[in-house]
């Protein structure tokens, strides 16, 4: 049987590791206060985002009850943004890429990702995103929206 002195040592050190990924900062103890409102601080910690989706993550909870001015939430959302960043995207090697690959990274319907790999396949590898626009029924301006995380060698 565990006695409480006991619980309560291993109930606070299970709260460190959350406490822990939280970096010294400005907007550190706003954040800490404003998201344990309502839920574990692990939440928080879990959540990868830029800035716009912690904006939007936090616009969010404020519409659900959680209390903070505005200067709090601009605060809360900068700390989050630095302590707690969007993890980077591989790039997509458009000359390996496989038709699941294709769709999910360029947000292509089934039909286009398969024109992809048949104009690849009878044309040889895409040596530029020109080369990618030239394949019938793709979106030109959605194909340059996502330019910066294609790689074509």
């Amino acid at each position: 049987m565990l006695s409480l002195s006991r619980f309560v040592l291993f109930s606070s050190l299970a709260v460190l590791p959350a406490a822990a990924q939280f970096i010294d900062g400005p907007g550190k103890a706003e954040t800490v206060r404003l998201c344990s409102q309502c839920h574990e601080l692990e939440r928080a910690a879990s959540m990868r985002l830029d800035s716009d989706g912690w904006q939007a993550e936090v616009s969010k909870m404020s519409a659900l009850g959680m209390k903070a001015t505005d200067a709090e939430i601009e605060l809360v959302v900068a700390y989050l943004a630095k302590a707690f960043p969007a993890e980077a995207l591989p790039k997509l090697n458009v000359n390996k890429a496989t038709a699941i690959e294709l769709e999910s990274a360029l947000s292509l319907r089934r039909s286009q990702s398969a024109a992809v790999i048949e104009y690849r396949t009878k044309n040889g590898p895409f040596k530029s995103l020109d080369d990618l626009k030239k394949v019938p029924g793709l979106d030109a301006a959605k194909l340059d929206a996502k330019k910066d995380r294609l790689t074509f060698q």
